[in-house]
């Protein structure tokens, strides 16, 4: 029986910048459109958690029946170690789509009904990630949906449901957080080549290989960088993104340099930490536009 810090350890805290940057950016820009309304944006971060935390539980139920995380190096899998009964993973997983699903359903009934499409599209893709006959993870289409969902989604969403409405720079703000996602999820199947090639899951990273990983995950991180500056057009503030400059450093210089393993779960946890320091600032510089 798993403990409550086993569970808490099997959602991957270290992945949930991913849902609170994009809300934060987007809540950023809504307020840049003089649109700001606290219960939505609150709302918004619950759905994006829940989605979060769902899609982290439904990979260790599907990686671990499947027995691709059977020796993993990383964050803890409740399946895979038999801490916990699959069935009690993939409920914990449908419960967090359930809460998901739940505030979803107040934003679109106080926003638009068609946001329904958007969420149970949003559910579908968390669970055939890795769940399912032919998912998705398996086939090099992993960081596509990471960017479109915990980029474009999630970043115009949470400004749509509070504006009714999205400016041209709430677009161009997703496509920096949309990549700075991706580049989580990248080194994070960087550090699993090696199992994942031994399993037969063929992630992007198992396709580019090690040296062509490494160059995607540097891409992800410097373009994110320059993209976000096209939205200096509205306030130059945003110019203080590049204060996250520095944390950038680290993950990448262990990217760089080849490090693997043990290495790569620091990465991980550092290019979190990118993602927090840039949200932030993203989100406070839209504040002023």
């Amino acid at each position: 029986m798993a403990s409550v810090s086993e569970w808490v350890a099997g959602a991957r805290p270290r992945t949930l910048p991913n849902s609170i940057v994009p809300v934060a950016v987007g809540t950023g820009a809504a307020f840049a459109a003089d649109g700001f309304v606290w219960w939505k944006a609150l709302l918004a971060l619950i759905v994006s958690l829940a989605l979060q935390v769902g899609v982290n539980y439904a990979n260790d139920y599907s990686d671990g029946i499947r027995g691709t995380d059977a020796d993993r190096v990383g964050p803890l899998r409740l399946t895979a170690t038999r801490l916990a009964e699959p069935a009690q993973v993939r409920t914990a997983a449908m419960l967090s789509f359930a809460i998901a699903a739940v505030a979803g359903l107040v934003l679109a009934a106080t926003s638009s009904w068609w946001l329904l499409l958007v969420g149970a599209a949003a559910i579908v893709a968390a669970w055939f990630y890795t769940g399912g006959s032919t998912p998705y993870g398996y086939h090099a289409l992993g960081e596509v949906s990471v960017f479109v969902f915990f980029g474009l989604v999630a970043v115009v969403g949470t400004v749509f449901v509070q504006v009714g409405s999205v400016p041209w720079y709430a677009w161009a703000a997703a496509v920096p957080v949309g990549l700075l996602s991706c580049s989580v999820l990248v080194v994070n199947n960087l550090r699993d080549i090696p199992t994942d090639t031994a399993t037969g899951k063929r992630t992007l990273a198992v396709v580019l290989g090690d040296a062509g990983t490494r160059r995607l995950y540097l891409g992800c991180i410097a373009v994110a960088f320059a993209t976000a500056l096209a939205v200096a057009a509205v306030s130059w503030w945003v110019l203080l993104v590049l204060v996250a400059a520095p944390f950038a450093v680290p993950p990448g210089r262990r990217v760089a340099s080849g490090q693997v393993g043990t290495d790569l779960v620091l990465a991980l946890g550092e290019t979190g930490r990118l993602q927090l320091v840039f949200g932030a600032l993203f989100a406070l510089t839209l504040l002023t536009a």
